[in-house]
């Protein structure tokens, strides 16, 4: 029996980038979206339809994302997302930033 996923207060900060790094392997749908980062995270980030949607329009009226109408395993009818080069740029600087950001927090709590 797997555990639930939990809510984690971390990832709004770091949903753009989660969602991008998701999409750089693959195209999917939102469903399939979420899927992949619980599972990547071995169940520990939970990425809820709130945050998810509202994060799929800010990408894509950045230009990181198109998103097309298709057709899921299922046969359902879903808005399918790409990553655009302008994304694969955007990831490099998001990675980038939390590379820095998790160096800085790790000195804070090796410090004395």
């Amino acid at each position: 029996m797997g555990r639930k996923p939990r809510k984690n207060d971390s990832l709004p900060g770091s949903l753009d980038m989660l969602i991008l790094r998701t999409l750089s392997g693959r195209d999917l749908h939102g469903y399939g979206i979420v899927q992949f980062i619980q599972q990547s995270s071995g169940n520990e980030l939970l990425v809820e339809e709130g945050s998810l949607y509202p994060a799929l329009q800010r990408l894509e009226l950045n230009g990181w994302i198109d998103g097309d109408w298709g057709l899921t395993a299922n046969n359902r009818r879903a808005r399918i997302y790409r990553i655009t080069a302008a994304g694969r740029k955007q990831l490099t600087v998001e990675t980038r930033r939390y590379a820095q950001l998790t160096l800085a927090i790790a000195r804070v709590m090796e410090g004395e």
